[in-house]
């Protein structure tokens, strides 16, 4: 199997994060709109390519549960979102429960991957993972969490006022099981050969053909691997010409919906083993939140193992 990867070694690392610092720092490529990756108002990839986005992500995946909600009656249950991703695909992943090592070590890819946050935590269990990203500014932010293990990140606390606050990837993580690239999650390429779990997370609703995602799933997944999809099914035209929508339309008068679609084009190839709510919550400032709930599915590609 054949991985594109992205990333550096010893003085060739030290440099490469001496150089995304320093645009951080300089807010190089800001936009000038300083607007929240939250907000429904509007869309496109060159919203994930601002410093605010990358500070709103990093918050999103690395903040400690106390720093993102520290209000007692916030609902708790939408922490830890990262981990709750890569625990579903642990649990439902066979090629890790594959002690005669005739399959080789197991290999996840986390698509539209952002800063890394579940990409990580997929190497808990996964001896290899893949991040991928379609944002530059996102796939510099997870380089310096894998090559430093940390980085500092603002929070907008009112207004104008900030905080600053260290993302860090949890120590007992083995980050040399980890490498990013940047990619288009709608043309991924051939050379990633085939893998044993995909991990597409709040991905779907933001592509700008999610049909030739799945489409590519069939033959990126290893029989008996898994596509695990987690979506809030967030249709907006911003991101995804309404024509190239998975659900959330009539259609000769009867209502389309995104779960009926995936089971439509997964299933001649795929099995459905599991499905549940996966909450999640994105802080805008110390008072205001965005709060989800994600579809979750675990799609299981027919065939036998081998």
């Amino acid at each position: 199997m054949a991985l594109i990867i992205a990333g550096a070694a010893g003085a060739g690392a030290a440099l490469l994060v001496k150089h995304i610092l320093a645009a951080r720092a300089s807010g190089k490529g800001e936009s000038v709109q300083e607007r929240s990756t939250t907000s429904s108002a509007a869309g496109g990839a060159a919203a994930y390519e601002t410093k605010k986005a990358v500070d709103e992500y990093l918050q999103f995946h690395f903040a400690a549960p106390d720093d993102l909600l520290p209000y007692p009656n916030g609902p708790k249950e939408a922490l830890a979102f990262t981990s709750r991703l890569a625990q579903l695909c642990e649990r439902h992943c066979e090629a890790l429960r594959d002690f005669t090592g005739e399959r080789g070590d197991a290999v996840a890819v986390d698509v539209g991957c952002a800063v890394g946050g579940a990409t990580f935590e997929l190497a808990r269990a996964f001896p290899h993972v893949l991040g991928i990203d379609y944002s530059h500014h996102f796939v510099d932010a997870a380089e310096v969490m894998k090559v430093r293990g940390f980085c500092e990140y603002e929070a907008v606390v009112e207004g104008e006022l900030k905080q600053k606050f260290m993302a860090a990837v949890p120590t007992e993580v083995d980050r040399n099981r980890v490498r990013f690239m940047q990619g288009d999650a709608c043309a991924l390429s051939a050379n990633l050969g085939t893998v044993d779990c995909v991990l597409a997370a709040n991905l779907l609703c933001r592509l700008p053909n999610p049909m030739a995602f799945l489409e590519r799933c069939k033959s990126l997944i290893k029989p008996g691997g898994i596509l695990v999809l987690v979506s809030p099914y967030s249709w907006l035209k911003g991101w995804t010409d309404k024509d190239k929508w998975l659900g959330g339309y009539y259609k000769d008068g009867q209502a389309v919906r995104t779960a009926d679609t995936i089971a439509a084009v997964l299933s001649p190839d795929f099995d459905l083993v599991a499905e549940q709510d996966c909450p999640f919550l994105i802080r805008e400032h110390a008072r205001k939140f965005q709060w989800g709930c994600s579809h979750a599915v675990v799609w299981k590609h027919k065939g036998r193992a081998v």
